[in-house]
């Protein structure tokens, strides 16, 4: 039940803060040649994260010429695997969830229903691992490519002594941060699953089989490995039919059945 209801939940959030993010930073630029300054260049980016096109102008404290610069970095492969197994993700758990609720029969007919939604699991779950593991640490990538002091050394300017270079504005980046945990939320989620659906398969019914069946080969051979003879009579004693006949002083016979053990009827 927590699978249906955190699974698409969980999903929602990591591809939401991930494939919905924009955000900017701002510079300033004051030239030693105040007319030549500027004290707010703002820079954009969003997702998919393609930092090599984002352009933006700059001033040379030369003139009025002004420099035209970009962005480094491309780390768009990590955030849209990570998007992209996020909404696949989202998409498998509804279907599940509609199967689980309304044809929860042909789930369990002959098997094949749990079983691939176990391998399904188990492949979700590496790859929730693997895209989180790759967003994170391009998320990392990002934070130092959009720094302001890094972009601020891209700027032909700010490597004049005269001129004054500052940072105006940071990128905020606390929802790609809020993607990453969901990203490993998911995976915890998916793969803590992995047992419960293994439960449902044939494979782990088929393993409890297993040692009822070794009790029943054991009881068999304790039966047939001569606990169980004709030689042992129903109260557990031994029960050897036969009579030794005697002839007394008198001339009568008399005979003796043996019930009870060898050794005692010689005795007597």
């Amino acid at each position: 039940m927590c699978m249906v209801i955190f699974a698409p939940l969980f999903a929602i959030f990591a591809f939401a803060t991930c494939g919905g993010y924009s955000g900017g930073l701002r510079l300033s630029v004051d030239c030693a040649n105040k007319s030549e300054s500027d004290l707010n260049i703002d820079i954009a980016f969003a997702y998919p994260f393609r930092l090599h096109q984002v352009n933006f102008d700059a001033p040379t404290c030369e003139g009025k010429h002004r420099e035209k610069l970009s962005l480094i970095g491309d780390f768009s492969s990590s955030a849209e695997f990570f998007v992209t197994i996020a909404v696949f993700a989202f998409l498998y758990s509804l279907a599940a969830t509609v199967v689980y609720i309304f044809f929860q029969n042909k789930y369990r007919e002959n098997n094949r229903g749990p079983l691939i939604d176990f391998i399904v699991t188990v492949v979700f779950s590496f790859l929730w691992l693997v895209s989180s593991s790759a967003w994170a640490k391009g998320l990392s990538d990002v934070k130092i490519a959009t720094d302001p002091d890094e972009v601020l050394l891209l700027m032909s300017a700010c490597k004049q002594q005269s001129n004054k270079c500052l940072p105006v504005r940071s990128p905020v980046m606390s929802s790609l941060n809020t993607s990453v945990v969901f990203g490993f939320l998911n995976f915890i989620l998916w793969a803590g699953n992995i047992w419960f659906v293994f439960k449902e398969t044939g494979w782990h019914s088929s393993g409890q089989r297993h040692p009822p069946d070794a009790m029943e080969k054991q009881s068999s051979s304790y039966n047939q490995g001569g606990y169980n003879q004709d030689s042992y009579g129903p109260a557990g004693g031994y029960n050897q039919p036969g009579s030794y006949g005697q002839v007394d002083e008198y001339g009568q016979s008399q005979s003796y059945g043996q019930s009870g053990p060898t050794s005692f009827a010689n005795q007597i």
